[in-house]
C-alpha cells in the first residue's frame, strides 16, 4: 500500500529551519516546503562566519547548558539530541572540519561559513526539499492555514505540520524582524516583548578618551554583582562592547530595565591579586610620571591608564595598595544600551509554557517552533549558535513523531 506523502512547512530559512528541514527531506514520505522572505537563505549564519564562525563551545555538557540562564531546563533535551559533537559531526559531514580554539570555542578549520552554507544548501535541494525565495509570513487564513506573501500576492499553505524558525529581533536588515508577534498574538499564543542580548552599553566618555575609539581592552574580566566574565571589550564612541561584556549583558540589561543604570567593574590585570600589584608599585618611582610608571611596572597600556584617571580617584595622589584596589575594581558607569537593531541576539519571544517536550504549540497541534523566536537567550561563544541548530532538530523529530501519530 502506498504511503500518503504529508506536507510539512517550514518558516524561515535560517539554522534552526535548514537544519530542521535536512532532518526531515530523509523521510520519503515527507514533502518539505520551506519559505524564506529574503532573497536567499542563512543571511545571518554567513555574516556571523565573516569575523570566524564559532559553531558551538567545547564545555563539558554539564556547564555548557547553564549558559542559557533560566531556559537550562528547557533546553537541555534539545542539546541532548543535538549536542556540540553532533554538531562538529554534521560540519564533517558536509566536508567541512572544525577545531578547538584555545578558548574551547569551535570553529571551521577555513574560519567562515560560505563553503558550508555552500554545501548545505546543495545537501537540501538533492534531498528534494522546495525552496521558496522572496516568501514572507503574512498570519493565517480562517482555517488557520500559513499565509505566506510573494511579490504583493498572498496565498495559503495547507500543511500537515508547520515549523516556524522566523528568529528573534536582531539584526533585523537580514531578516529578524519579529513582525509575526501580532498573528501569533491573536492566536492568543503569549510572546515575551524582545529586548537586546549580547549588545553594547553606553559610557560618557570625555573628549580624551573618545580618541581611542576602536581601541581594545585585552584579557581583562568584568565584574556585575555576583557575575564575572573575562575577556577582550572594545572601546566605541557609544561606550564598550565585545564578549566579555556580552556576557553580562542579560543581567545589566535587567538592572538597567529596573533602576535606569548599572556599574561594570574592571579588572585590568585578572592574573595578579591586589597585593601582588601593590608590591609591584611600591619601590621608588623616583622622577617617572605616574603614567610611565604604571607602564613599566604594569605593562598597562596608554587605553587603560586614560581609564584609571578618567574613572579611579586621584590616583597620582594615593597609595601602591590603593591604586592596586582602582587596577582590580574599576567601575565604569552604564547610561544605557544598545537597542535591538544593533544587538548580535534577543531574549524574549515565545514563552516556554507554550510548548510540549516535543517543541509543539500545545494550543495548536501540529505547530512547532525552533531557535531565535522562543523566549531563551545566550551569551556569545557558539551557545545562541547551537541552541538554534539543537532546537532545530528536536522540532524536526518533533513533527515526525507528531504525523507518526495522526497516521495511526
Amino acid at each position: 500500500m502506498k504511503t500518503e506523502c504529508k506536507q510539512v512547512t517550514i518558516i524561515g530559512g535560517g539554522p534552526s529551519g535548514l537544519i530542521a528541514a535536512q532532518f526531515l527531506s530523509q523521510y520519503k514520505n515527507l514533502h518539505i516546503h520551506l519559505y524564506e522572505h529574503k532573497a536567499s537563505v542563512g543571511r545571518k549564519f554567513l555574516i556571523a562566519g565573516r569575523g570566524g564562525l564559532n559553531l558551538t563551545h567545547s564545555e563539558q555538557a554539564a556547564v555548557f547548558k547553564t549558559r542559557y540562564g533560566s531556559a537550562e531546563h528547557f533546553l537541555s533535551p534539545s542539546l541532548k539530541d543535538f549536542s556540540p559533537e553532533d554538531l562538529q559531526n554534521w560540519a564533517a559531514e558536509l566536508g567541512v572540519e572544525t577545531f578547538t580554539g584555545s578558548s574551547g570555542r569551535i570553529f571551521p578549520k577555513e574560519m567562515k561559513s560560505t563553503n558550508l552554507m555552500r554545501a548545505w544548501t546543495k545537501s537540501l535541494v538533492e534531498a528534494g526539499v522546495e525552496v521558496h525565495l522572496k516568501h514572507a509570513f503574512a498570519g493565517f487564513d480562517d482555517l488557520d492555514n500559513v499565509i505566506v506573501e510573494s511579490g504583493g500576492q498572498s496565498r495559503s499553505v495547507p500543511s500537515d505540520a508547520v515549523l516556524f524558525a522566523m528568529g528573534g529581533a536582531s539584526y533585523p536588515h537580514l531578516g529578524a524582524t519579529a513582525t509575526w508577534v501580532p498573528a501569533f498574538e491573536k492566536q492568543n499564543i503569549s510572546v515575551t516583548p524582545f529586548r537586546p542580548m549580547n549588545t553594547g552599553f553606553d559610557i560618557h566618555w570625555s573628549s580624551f578618551l573618545l580618541k581611542y575609539e576602536g581601541s581594545a581592552l585585552k584579557n581583562i574580566r568584568f565584574t556585575f554583582k555576583d557575575e564575572t566574565s573575562r575577556g577582550d571589550a572594545i572601546m566605541t564612541r557609544y561606550g564598550i562592547e565585545g564578549g566579555a561584556v556580552y556576557a553580562l549583558s542579560r543581567s545589566l540589561v535587567s538592572a538597567m530595565e529596573d533602576t535606569g543604570s548599572a556599574t561594570l567593574l574592571l579588572d585590568l590585570r585578572p592574573d595578579l591579586s591586589r597585593d601582588e600589584l601593590a608590591t609591584r608599585l611600591s619601590v621608588p618611582r623616583k622622577k617617572q610620571s605616574l603614567s610611565s610608571f604604571l607602564r613599566k611596572r604594569l605593562k598597562l597600556s596608554p587605553l587603560e591608564i586614560a581609564l584609571l584617571n578618567e574613572f579611579g580617584d586621584d590616583i597620582r595622589t594615593t597609595s601602591p595598595e590603593a591604586i592596586a584596589q582602582i587596577i582590580k575594581s574599576l567601575p565604569l558607569p552604564l547610561t544605557n544600551y544598545q537597542p535591538l537593531k544593533k544587538a548580535i541576539s534577543a531574549s524574549g519571544g515565545v514563552a516556554l509554557n507554550e510548548f510540549n517536550d516535543d517543541l509543539m504549540l500545545v494550543q495548536h497541534p501540529g505547530w512547532f517552533a525552533a531557535g531565535e523566536m522562543i523566549d531563551w537567550d545566550a551569551p556569545t561563544g557558539g551557545y545562541l549558535l547551537q541552541a538554534c541548530f539543537s532546537t532545530g532538530i528536536k522540532a524536526a523529530k518533533g513533527i515526525k513523531k507528531w504525523l507518526e501519530v495522526q497516521a495511526t
